[in-house]
């Protein structure tokens, strides 16, 4: 008996939606030719979940066009192709958001009579969509296995952390072209370019107080989108554990933020596996010195638990200022030894560095705006430049007995008094405290 060929009309009708169809071709990706951002994404889902094959696509209505193909000898724009009919990503397009994954592609009933199990050699198959402004399912990032074999939550979560990845360079892209097609390139919209780059809100975290803030540089006199390059996220990893990561790319703008948004996802996307802080910064040095990253990144990578006597923690810094932790009485000293940045030395020389936290103890995560504000240059009645390390400290110091979101506040607050409304740089800040009353 032969395999039975899939009929267009079989295929999901939300493949000729005409509001889907106007987001896929509104990338601008349609019909390309390799980008080394989309293989790099692609090459990562490829090796961290041990598969052969790995794409991005986008889906019209006719075909499945591979912007990004790993493991097929594809490189003329005509052949990174398919029919729609011949391809698994149609089934992402009728499942509105959903991913699909097939463990055992000839024997799954969804998929053992599709012709591509025969034509690509598909054993197993996972996707996940690329999701438009709007919701519109553009495409899937999906890699193939040749064999059977059932993908573990590591395998599902990388995946879907990268499409994520994939998801937001493309409207960063759009978001820039069609500000540079109106000529009129606002602040307002770096600003959410910036947000874009940082978690809405920070999660919460059981038995832990947590609050962050992030304060752009100003822009006075500025009518250029000048995004910046400090970004922060907190997210759980493996069992229990969970991460906090902060991060500053050198210089500003598009570039800038490209390099912060891979950054944050490449971390998500590594540190699912049990990676210290220090080799979960290493496999971001080699991503970015693999992709040519043209700006260089400073970040402190922190892995936590919580104990019956706190929390219990490891942190590396890469060319970052140390973090500060501050006891219940007051006292602060820094956490982390010295590291290399990251983008531009391989090997890279980086260290662990364990933490514990009690009751009433607070751990705090910054980027250099912190320790380098400065008044409005000219101005004739400041008194002192920089707000330097010291002064952090100090400021840090006197919160004692303040929760996790007074003490952000208070920092914040000395900084503008020492800026008067002007910020030299951008300043994102990421505190975790233990409560008093913490009983483990």
């Amino acid at each position: 008996m032969g395999v039975r060929v899939q009929q267009p009309a079989a295929l999901p009708g939300q493949l000729r939606d005409r509001a889907r169809l106007a987001a896929v071709k509104a990338t601008g990706l349609l019909d390309t030719g390799p980008e080394q951002v989309f293989e790099d994404l692609a090459g990562l889902a490829a090796r961290v979940t041990v598969s052969g094959r790995a794409f991005i696509t986008l889906v019209d209505e006719h075909r499945s066009f591979w912007k990004a193909c790993v493991g097929v000898d594809a490189v003329a724009v005509q052949d990174r192709q398919n029919p729609v009919e011949e391809s698994f990503c149609s089934f992402l397009v009728g499942l509105d958001g959903a991913p699909f994954i097939v463990d055992d592609a000839a024997n799954d009933p969804r998929t053992r009579d599709h012709p591509s199990v025969a034509t690509m050699g598909i054993g197993a198959w996972a996707g996940y969509p690329l999701l438009g402004s709007g919701g519109e399912v553009l495409g899937s990032f999906c890699v193939i296995d040749d064999n059977p074999r059932p993908w573990t939550p590591a395998d599902l979560t990388t995946l879907e952390t990268l499409s994520r990845a994939v998801g937001a360079e493309i409207g960063l892209r759009q978001s820039l072209t069609a500000a540079q097609n109106a000529h009129s390139l606002s602040a307002d919209l770096a600003h959410s370019l910036q947000q874009g780059l940082l978690p809405p809100a920070p999660p919460a975290v059981p038995g832990i107080e947590v609050a962050a803030s992030y304060t752009p540089a100003s822009r006075a006199g500025r009518s250029d989108i000048e995004v910046g390059g400090d970004f922060y996220d907190l997210f759980r990893t493996r069992g229990t554990s969970w991460a906090a990561v902060l991060g500053d790319v050198c210089g500003k703008g598009v570039q800038a933020a490209q390099v912060s948004s891979m950054a944050r996802y490449t971390i998500r996307a590594v540190a699912n596996e049990n990676h210290t802080p220090a080799d979960v910064l290493a496999h971001l040095n080699t991503a970015m010195l693999a992709q040519g990253a043209p700006r260089f990144l400073t970040a402190v990578y922190a892995r936590f638990r919580l104990t019956p006597a706190g929390i219990a923690g490891t942190l590396a810094l890469a060319g970052h200022p140390p973090a500060f932790v501050r006891r219940a009485d007051g006292t602060v000293r820094e956490i982390g030894v010295p590291g290399q940045l990251l983008g531009v030395f391989d090997p890279i020389r980086l260290t662990d560095t364990r933490f514990r936290l009690g009751p009433g103890d607070l751990f705090l995560l910054f980027t250099d705006g912190a320790t380098e504000a400065r008044a409005r240059p000219g101005r004739p009645d400041r008194t002192r430049d920089v707000f330097d390390d010291a002064d952090l400290a100090r400021t840090l110091a006197a919160t004692a007995g303040m929760n996790a979101a007074d003490t952000v506040g208070h920092i914040n607050n000395a900084l503008a008094a020492r800026h008067a409304g002007w910020a030299s740089d951008d300043t994102a800040l990421l505190a975790l405290r233990v409560p008093d009353d913490h009983r483990g």
